[in-house]
């Protein structure tokens, strides 16, 4: 088998654990089944990784040098449209990541908190707590990809493909581009906030 072939080969089986570790987590995804996927042998996938948990680490690398890639794109050109399709199969991956709690899912979520306080600092938003800001964003833009089986039950159509995909983005654009609360409402809320900190040793 040529070099060009088995890069090929190796790129296929890399593709399908992403997909079946996403939908069954490591533990649910066999060997077996990995390579009937890429349309391998199961000797030709040891050959390339060594055992499920060496296409594991392969996989995260992989996932998560992909996704930096996209998100400093984004950040450079902010277009939806900048996103290319194979994000979706990657959010599912480290949505299971989240899951599971495997390293992966952590660096992932620590790499987009550095990423978003430069962002912060670029866009002129002022935070008393730049820190918790972007961290509280993050999990809450997360927080629709862990849900996803929720969302897909009450929206009547799956939200990890089109086009329930993009109607779950759109409402999150939507939430992002317009205030909730009102400049008086923030306000009295920080007023109560600093009073309960203020008072916090009192508490029992």
């Amino acid at each position: 088998m040529s070099s060009t072939s088995d890069l090929t080969a190796r790129a296929r089986i890399r593709d399908a654990a992403i997909a079946l570790f996403a939908e069954r987590g490591i533990a649910g995804a066999t060997i077996r089944d990995i390579a009937q996927a890429a349309g391998v042998s199961s000797g030709l996938l040891r050959h390339h990784f060594g055992s499920k948990e060496g296409l594991r680490d392969a996989c995260d690398e992989w996932v998560l040098n992909r996704v930096a890639e996209v998100q400093l794109r984004f950040a450079e050109t902010q277009l939806l449209g900048a996103l290319p399709p194979d994000m979706m199969s990657l959010q599912s991956y480290l949505v299971r990541s989240l899951m599971d709690g495997s390293p992966t899912g952590r660096a992932m979520f620590a790499q987009s908190i550095e990423r978003g306080q430069v962002w912060l600092e670029k866009a002129g938003i002022d935070s008393t707590d730049p820190h918790a800001f972007v961290a509280v964003v993050a999990a809450m833009k997360m927080g629709m990809f862990l849900m996803r089986d929720q969302l897909t039950d009450v929206l009547g159509e799956d939200v990890s493909v089109m086009p329930g995909w993009l109607r779950m983005v759109r409402a999150s654009v939507e939430i992002f581009s317009q205030p909730l609360l009102t400049p008086e409402q923030a306000d009295q809320a920080r007023k109560a906030l600093d009073r309960l900190a203020l008072h916090e040793g009192e508490l029992p």
